[in-house]
């Protein structure tokens, strides 16, 4: 995709993260929040989050499916934007709704599992979004990093798991967001499985007699010669 095309696809994702945001800010200013705004407020916050937190996962997903290059440079901004709204989903969570009580935020903690496993889907988001930059990606090293970035998935799961049992009886709603995960996992694993079995099948193949060898690195590094010449 040319620089133009990136840069007005990144544009159009941060005016459409963003926007959920700006409502309730204006909402909040004009007073029209519904009757209860702190619980309207909080659960916009965890589903814009949650939306955004499934589109990163989908993004590499897209990439296998459709052999499409854009989706992978999308992935890391949907995932700091969700960690965002995670991240004020919290805060709103703590300041509005306990009021810095802490003492009953730790038993809430400790005895509802929707908010256990919100608190959990957090504190894995941490460490992948302090690591999400090229600086970190090179002290880690790459097979670390993909490692370390993994727990993303399980961030996902929690949060679905955070919206089922949050949500009241007789809502379907969240279980479409469980299907969604878990059609992007199932794609994943297919494609984890795919390259095994073709790892697999590469060595046991026979290797090359040694003259082909040789004049196929020959042709290798006459090819990379003449790309360094043009």
């Amino acid at each position: 995709m040319a620089y133009r095309g990136r840069v007005v696809l990144k544009a159009a994702v941060w005016v459409a993260s963003l926007w959920p945001l700006g409502v309730l800010v204006r909402g909040w200013l004009a007073d029209d929040l519904t009757a209860n705004p702190i619980d309207y407020v909080t659960r916009t916050l965890g589903l814009t989050a949650l939306v955004l937190l499934l589109t990163s996962l989908g993004m590499t997903p897209l990439r296998i499916l459709f052999r499409w290059s854009w989706p992978i440079q999308l992935r890391r901004l949907l995932g700091l934007l969700a960690f965002f709204y995670i991240c004020v989903h919290f805060s709103v969570w703590i300041g509005l709704d306990h009021f810095f009580a802490w003492k009953r935020m730790g038993q809430d903690v400790l005895k509802r599992p929707f908010i256990t496993v919100g608190v959990l889907a957090l504190a894995l988001l941490i460490p992948l979004a302090i690591t999400s930059t090229q600086g970190m990606i090179k002290r880690l090293g790459g097979a670390r990093w993909r490692l370390l970035h993994r727990l993303v998935y399980v961030a996902g799961v929690l949060g679905v798991l955070h919206f089922l049992w949050l949500a009241k009886k007789g809502r379907t709603t969240p279980y479409y967001y469980a299907i969604v995960l878990g059609v992007l996992l199932a794609v994943r694993l297919w494609d984890w499985g795919r390259k095994r079995l073709a790892s697999k099948a590469l060595k046991h193949e026979p290797s090359p007699p040694l003259g082909e060898r040789v004049a196929v690195r020959a042709e290798t590094l006459a090819s990379s010669d003449e790309a360094r010449a043009e």
